[in-house]
């Protein structure tokens, strides 16, 4: 495993090293490998620890089953985001995306296969990508951060094609309405915005703060995490977490949760939510709160549901945020272990 130490320390102050390390670890992002057998983490430091979850979830699983099979440095800053295709990992930190093999990765090697930047205004100009998001139907990926634009890259030929703009402030989050051309943005301007992508524009915008049922002055108007099913968005962050009706541009259900939700997801007929605080909240449409379930983190910042059909032995929710541990639910009701850097 990879860590940076610094030159000339004496053995025993690399294991004390090591462990201040983790006790300041954020882990801000995950993604589940195409076969579904493995989990990416990718933390503050810039590393990415690759995790066996067939081996953690395997009844002869020893505590060394849920250490990382691999771990190399992929950023010099953090791993703000990843998603995966069929063949590569995909990861962004400050300013660039790079792109992984899962078959090298997956026999401990770390070379990179491609990196990009996208067309900044200035050279000096080296904003976060806080996500990344992929639109199967055309073969590309949008990524959004520091700069309060989207961009969409081709990646068959690695080009950047179009630049979105519209926020005001740095983006937060992406989603994907999978049945039209349309994706969802969310920032730190407070406003959702609806990008109709074969006209290359924005067609809705609605300013969750502006309504006063799910305004929260106090938290700020700040939009950090947010999911769409079909006609439906959810999305929270300042402003309380709120199921809004999108034709209408109407909120339907203010889920009654004070701390701020940092990511959100639509399962089944529920809800998913995490945020500060040490739970995954189910909730059911109507806004009642079903459970909440402790993680080992003090604050959540990812959730990632593993649905991949290849392995559904290793249909699992993992949750990631303010430790070095991305803890695993087998069954949505409980944590039944954690994974550690």
């Amino acid at each position: 495993m990879e860590r940076t130490v610094p030159h000339a320390v004496p053995l025993g102050q690399v294991e004390v090293f090591q462990a201040l390390e983790r006790l300041h670890m954020t882990v801000f992002s995950q993604s589940v490998s195409p076969c579904g057998k493995f989990l990416a983490a990718g933390n503050n430091y810039g590393q990415i620890a690759i995790f066996s979850l067939s081996a953690a979830l395997s009844s002869e699983a020893k505590e060394e089953s849920k250490k990382p099979v691999v771990t190399f440095q992929a950023h010099d800053g953090p791993v703000y985001s990843m998603v995966s295709t069929d063949r590569q990992l995909l990861s962004a930190g400050d300013g660039e995306v790079k792109a992984w093999l899962w078959a090298e990765i997956l026999k401990k090697g770390s070379k990179e296969l491609w990196r990009r930047q996208p067309p900044y205004r200035t050279s000096l100009e080296v904003p976060e990508i806080n996500a990344l998001l992929l639109v199967p139907k055309e073969n590309s990926l949008i990524l959004a951060g520091g700069d309060c634009q989207l961009h969409t890259m081709d990646l068959e030929t690695g080009a950047f094609t179009r630049a979105l703009r519209g926020h005001t402030d740095y983006i937060h989050c992406l989603a994907l309405r999978e049945r039209s051309p349309e994706v969802l943005s969310g920032g730190e301007d407070g406003a959702v915005r609806l990008w109709d992508l074969r006209m290359a524009k924005e067609v809705q915008t609605i300013e969750v703060y502006k309504h006063e049922e799910c305004s929260r002055p106090h938290n700020g108007r700040w939009i950090g995490c947010l999911a769409t099913d079909s006609d439906w968005m959810v999305c929270g962050g300042g402003p309380a977490l709120t199921l809004w009706h999108l034709r209408s541009s109407t909120p339907t259900t203010i889920f009654p949760m004070r701390a701020p939700q940092k990511h959100v997801t639509f399962y089944q007929d529920l809800i998913l939510s995490a945020g500060q605080g040490p739970y995954v909240n189910h909730w059911q449409l109507s806004g009642e709160l079903k459970a909440q379930v402790p993680g080992s983190s003090p604050g959540l910042l990812s959730l990632s549901l593993n649905q991949q059909p290849a392995a559904p032995e290793c249909k699992v929710l993992t949750a990631a945020g303010n430790s070095c541990r991305v803890d695993v639910f087998t069954n949505l009701g409980y944590r039944a272990f954690s994974l550690s850097f």
